[in-house]
């Protein structure tokens, strides 16, 4: 998601100046005032009084006003008649709040997102934006500092103010405002790594690698036995220094930057002594024919075919592909057996996932901000989580016992989060702030329990979080991109070129230091020094 958002980082400097216009009252009124009815609907018709248990609510009281209110929310789902589901409905009757959604495409969000920023004329609330730029925005008076209302929120007080209260520290503004809301514990504990042809290894007599050596010796046994093979296929283009950067140590959440916690410094991938030994590796992989000579460039839709033919035997994805490519070719192949492998590089690491995400939840400030400060806190509460990914009980969701729910409704083998998102309005992208680990998501199958099972003590630690100020903002945008296209590109042609090597190396090192890499890992330090400190 992060990725698909990268292309407003400078579109939104040029429109600031239209927020002049924006809504910018910022009085708080809570629920049931005068005021609301004002600003909302105005229907005198006055909200039930809750008459079933929701369970915890984290102590936020429902419902939420005592009158109708309308709350806009942008988000982002290929459901058509979102409004009409059950659970969309569920959220009105227990909090008094009618959504209007606005909903468009993953392919098309930021697009629209990019424009209803520059109009000015923001949804209630809204995500997607990068956490500098939404904090930009709170200066400039266009959303609303979620500190100031604290007490009216127990479960972002509970969540991020007292038991990680690192979260207030690293994404709020250089005056300590507060204007986005994360989402927790929605990450897997692992998601991706490499996957291998299990069938194809125990056909072969090769065993599981446990280290880099024994990872180049399975690929050259598999060359062996399948000449017009390439044993390791690629779909992630670039990304590919990225995903095996874990394994070597040198990458994290903030790449191509990462934190070194033998020395405790920041510094850049591409230029680390560590990268070149990447490199190195990869490139007596490229030139045996191990690794594919597509691996930077390699579709979905050809990857698939290598993965599932018997032209490729080992990858780096998602761990789902474990089952799905097995349902894809059962009927041709009831043999195929993809299987988590170990991870590859010295450090014989893969990447952890954070507990706590921020995808730049929002909330514009005008008269109806503290209302939707309030239905994110209700949908950051137990109750709320249950309610968006799991469903209602003995309406939407049967609890077998044990820790099983089945879905009556759902005439599906397995039910995934879209088949929930379809049917119900649930797991909607936008929506979801705290994870129930009873949802289908956690509900892993034999072979990706497997995988979480297998990581256990491997995962590399999390990077530090880090609070830029302006100027560090503005380097960090200015310097990144070129430093980021320019080592992908040494990378991929380092690895392609049977004549690079030390020299060539050297000379990338220079190339970046003209790009200021220098300049670029001083604002990470200098950052990370004040973190230290508070």
């Amino acid at each position: 998601m992060l990725g698909r958002l990268s292309k407003l980082l400078f579109v939104l400097l040029l429109v600031f100046g239209i927020f002049a216009g924006c809504s910018t009252s910022g009085e708080k009124t809570g629920g049931g005032t005068d005021k609301q009815n004002e600003s909302g609907n105005n229907s005198e018709e006055q909200v039930n009084e809750p008459t079933e248990d929701y369970g915890d609510t984290g102590g936020i009281n429902l419902p939420i006003v005592d009158k109708p209110v309308e709350i806009t929310w942008m988000l982002v789902s290929d459901v058509s008649n979102l409004k009409d589901k059950a659970v969309i409905k569920e959220i009105e009757k227990r909090t008094g709040i009618k959504l209007n959604i606005q909903s468009y495409s993953s392919g098309t969000y930021s697009e629209k997102l990019n424009t209803v920023v520059a109009s000015g004329q923001l949804p209630d609330i809204w995500h997607g934006l990068p956490v500098a730029k939404v904090n930009e925005l709170g200066q400039k008076g266009a959303v609303v500092a979620i500190n100031e209302y604290l007490d009216e929120l127990p479960n972002y007080k509970k969540l991020y103010a007292e038991e990680n209260d690192w979260v207030m520290k690293s994404f709020s503004d250089d005056k300590g405002n507060m204007y986005t809301w994360p989402i927790y514990g929605v990450n897997r504990e692992l998601n991706h790594g490499f996957l291998y042809r299990k069938d194809i290894f125990d056909k072969n007599g090769i065993e599981l690698w446990n280290n880099t050596e024994e990872f180049y010796e399975a690929l050259k046994k598999l060359k062996e036995e399948y000449p017009d093979s390439a044993p390791y296929a690629s779909k992630t283009a670039e990304f590919i220094y990225r995903d095996w950067g874990f394994g070597w140590g040198i990458t994290g959440a903030q790449y191509p930057a990462y934190y070194d916690e033998s020395d405790k410094t920041w510094k850049f991938q591409f230029t680390d002594p560590k990268h070149k030994e990447m490199l190195d590796f990869m490139k007596k992989l490229y030139n045996e024919g191990l690794l594919d000579k597509e691996f930077i460039t390699d579709t979905e839709a050809s990857w698939t075919t290598k993965m599932t033919t018997g032209k490729s035997f080992v990858t780096f994805d998602w761990i789902g592909r474990l089952d799905m490519f097995y349902e894809q070719v059962k009927a041709e192949n009831p043999d195929y057996d993809l299987r988590y492998g170990n991870p590859v590089g010295p450090e014989n690491t893969i990447r952890s996932l954070d507990k706590i995400a921020n995808w730049g939840h929002t909330v514009t400030k005008n008269d109806k901000s503290e209302i939707a400060l309030k239905l994110l806190d209700y949908l950051s509460s137990p109750s709320g989580a249950e309610l968006i990914m799991v469903g209602v009980k003995d309406e939407i969701y049967k609890d077998e016992g044990d820790g099983k729910i089945t879905y009556p409704d759902l005439n599906v083998d397995v039910v995934g989060i879209k088949d929930l998102e379809n049917q119900y309005g649930m797991w909607v992208e936008g929506m979801y702030l705290r994870a129930d680990e009873r949802s289908v998501y956690f509900n892993y199958t034999k072979k990706e329990q497997e995988a979480q099972d297998m990581m256990q003590g491997k995962m590399q630690p999390l990077d530090p979080i880090l609070k830029f100020n302006d100027k560090e903002n503005d380097t960090i945008a200015k310097l990144q991109p070129n430093l980021l296209t320019a080592g992908i590109e040494f990378s991929t042609k380092y690895v392609m070129t049977k004549s690079h090597g030390d020299k060539e190396w050297d000379a990338w090192l220079e190339e970046a230091k003209r790009l200021k890499v220098d300049d670029f890992i001083q604002v990470y330090n200098d950052a990370q020094k004040r973190f230290d400190s508070e």
